[in-house]
């Protein structure tokens, strides 16, 4: 029985395993085809054999962008200053509603809570114009503030980061501080934050992708070159008149989508210790 129980625990190890590889493959092949792309020129990309080997024009592609005034520098600069902003902002605005969701008892909790999810179903481009106009109005258009300062209103933020404290936040933490004195704003930035750290974590990977990913609202509002993030950068570069360079596309987006991976990989510890807590609490 026993050497039956350890080979059938061998073969679903295997399959597992099996089953996990081929997963990382199909997500990481559209990112290798990309960066394959990056380094073949339009007439290699448009013909009808796909490829997995690196081609040589990947310098040819640079100087392609180069001449299109193409300023990765400028795109990062611009997109890092926004997404970092909008992911500070929603991290801790949507933990302090979170926080106050699940450690106070009033009256419209469950209204408020019911509110933000409504709000939530609402897309972007179905508020977007009115959005525009009213920063039009005041004087906000071709400013990054328009841009960061609603990520502190982060519905989904809201929701996620309550459902976690539900299933791992103690309360009996709570109060402990303010028998000891603590107070409100305090305990919540000492004791309730650091508790949070792999739902924040988790968040911001999301919340900085999304920021970083954003296309409809900058180029609503960014009117100045100076001012451009890296998508709205590569969106003009598709927008070509003439002939669209798709080996200089390919670059852009690789450059687009590095700075992604940086923060998931400096961010990744966090969610693994979140997903051991949780398995060690259930």
């Amino acid at each position: 029985m026993k050497k039956q129980r350890t080979a059938g625990h061998i073969i679903f190890q295997v399959v597992a395993y099996t089953v996990c590889i081929l997963l990382a493959v199909m997500s990481l092949f559209p990112f290798i085809i990309m960066i394959v792309n990056a380094t073949r020129s339009t007439p290699e990309i448009q013909g009808a054999t796909l490829s997995l080997i690196p081609s040589h024009y990947f310098m040819d592609n640079i100087k392609i962008l180069e001449g299109k005034s193409f300023n990765a520098w400028v795109g990062f600069k611009n997109s890092f200053i926004i997404s970092t902003c909008s992911t500070i902002l929603t991290l801790y605005f949507s933990a302090l509603t979170a926080h106050a969701l699940i450690a106070y008892n009033w009256k419209l909790r469950r209204a408020f809570f019911t509110f933000i999810m409504a709000v939530m179903m609402i897309p972007a481009q179905i508020t977007g114009i009115g959005f525009f106009q009213f920063m039009y109005s005041i004087g906000m258009t071709n400013n990054f503030l328009a841009l960061i300062l609603p990520a502190a209103a982060a519905p989904a933020g809201v929701f996620f980061m309550r459902q976690f404290m539900i299933a791992s936040f103690p309360l009996d933490l709570l109060e402990a501080a303010r028998i000891d004195g603590s107070h409100e704003f305090y305990t919540f930035n000492r004791i309730v934050l650091p508790i949070m750290k792999p739902a924040l974590a988790t968040q911001g990977i999301f919340s900085f992708v999304t920021s970083w990913n954003a296309l409809f609202m900058p180029m609503v509002l960014l009117t100045s070159s100076d001012n451009y993030t890296m998508p709205l950068m590569v969106n003009l570069l598709r927008g070509d008149i003439y002939k669209t360079e798709y080996g200089a596309v390919y670059l852009a987006l690789t450059l687009t989508v590095l700075p992604l991976f940086v923060v998931y990989f400096s961010l990744s510890k966090y969610i693994i210790a979140g997903v051991a807590l949780g398995s060690v609490k259930g």
